[in-house]
């Protein structure tokens, strides 16, 4: 039982009479901030609660493709220079990006 779950469940039965814990009492058993309680309460009430967030299995807008890694990894072969220079001449992708991409084609 995920503590989301576990706080659902804690004031329902809080909601419904069957137990007299406080929203400090149940901020404390689920690590939860009190205001957050509160929207829970307002969610559970209008009935719009949702125990999945609502940006999982998506790609991140700013993933690299799997073109531009290997776009990257052909310029850097052809290339003399350190990855530092390459990175300032590439310009469009972060150092760490560039050297993740080149780590895992094993050329560093």
């Amino acid at each position: 039982m995920t503590r989301k779950e576990q706080a659902v469940d804690l004031m329902k039965k809080v909601m419904n009479g069957d137990s007299y814990l406080t929203y400090k009492e149940i901020a404390k058993l689920t690590g939860y901030h009190e205001k957050y309680l509160l929207k829970l309460k307002k969610e559970l009430e209008s009935g719009t609660i949702s125990m999945v967030h609502g940006n999982t299995d998506r790609k991140p807008v700013n993933t690299i493709t799997e073109e531009e890694k290997a776009y990257i990894i052909s310029l850097y072969k052809r290339s003399n220079a350190s990855i530092r220079k390459f990175c300032k001449f590439y310009g469009k992708r972060s150092y760490s990006c560039i050297w993740h991409v080149l780590k895992e084609a094993g050329l560093i």
